[in-house]
């Protein structure tokens, strides 16, 4: 198991993660975002990856995941693809999709709405699992940092989202 902290570009804080696969545009990491706490997965663009190192206490992390029998493994259908074939394989499975880009404090909750080769735009999902329908924002999907799934977080909004979408129909 390598537990690994990693630099994004322009964010101060380190995401920490233990390191499951990579390919040539993605890491591949279950998520620690404090201490001893493991939620969900998280995608990091290596072209926006700056510096990756192993996390000094690694060895204790690994013993209280160890200690608590967390099965660390890659998500089930989990497949390495390009940012928008990603995001719409997390809106087929999960009912919507999660990203970052710029702001490290900012999250996207989103459908996809339309898109071309450079860039998207989406229905936005708020914290309610409703749309928001005065969201118009065009994202460009060479600053998409990070796209992540499976979190405590995650899971609530999809829930709600998709709660939402069957009572409307």
């Amino acid at each position: 198991m390598k537990i690994e902290n990693y630099q994004i570009g322009d964010w101060e804080d380190l995401e920490t993660g233990v390191f499951l696969d990579e390919n040539d545009d993605w890491i591949l990491i279950k998520s620690i975002p404090s201490d001893y706490e493991i939620d969900g997965y998280r995608l990091l663009s290596k072209s926006h990856v700056e510096d990756r190192f192993e996390t000094e206490n690694s060895e204790i992390i690994q013993k209280v995941i160890e200690l608590k029998e967390i099965e660390i493994k890659r998500p089930k259908n989990f497949k390495f693809k390009n940012t928008l074939g990603t995001l719409k394989w997390l809106e087929e499975t999960y009912g919507c999709f999660e990203f970052q880009e710029e702001g490290e404090d900012e999250l996207f909750y989103g459908v996809l709405e339309s898109f071309d080769i450079e860039s998207f735009s989406m229905d936005s999902i708020k914290s309610d699992g409703t749309i928001d329908l005065d969201f118009d924002e065009v994202f460009k999907i060479k600053d998409i940092r990070v796209i992540s799934f499976e979190s405590d977080y995650f899971k609530s909004i999809s829930l709600l989202y998709n709660y939402n979408k069957q009572k409307n129909v």
